[in-house]
């Protein structure tokens, strides 16, 4: 069994030809060994040629993005947070949520906590 690496777009646009090819190959044979190991080379040519970044959100945005497009409202935030003050102050990045507040957030409003644990700057205070 020969294979090459993947160096270039044309390499690349051979492999997904081999691929097709051998699609649905028996599990235990050499071409279903093939396979697998073109599949590995091509993720990892792609992942390095076309990189999917992640969106540069952070937990307010999250939070905003939750109120103006999956129907919550400032006012569901605010008792899932315990106050309107406290829903007001994390929306103007005044204060930093809390692992309870994020916890209260992923059970109620479902949001995936790894999206609120991201870090973010809060805005300076007034004085």
């Amino acid at each position: 069994m020969n294979i090459d690496p993947i160096h270039n777009d044309q390499d690349h646009r051979a492999a997904l030809a081999e691929v097709d090819r051998l699609w649905g190959a028996p599990v235990g044979t050499e071409a279903c060994d093939r396979l697998d190991i073109l599949l590995a080379l091509i993720g990892k040519y792609e992942a390095g040629r076309w990189p999917i970044e992640e969106p540069g959100w952070d937990p307010v945005d999250v939070l905003r993005y939750a109120i103006e497009e999956m129907g919550h409202s400032q006012a569901e935030l605010s008792e899932v947070l315990g106050s309107r003050s406290r829903a007001s102050e994390i929306l103007n990045r005044e204060r930093e949520l809390t692992v309870g507040m994020i916890r209260a957030l992923t059970d109620q409003w479902k949001i995936p906590a790894a999206l609120l644990l991201r870090p973010y700057k809060e805005t300076a205070h007034a004085a």
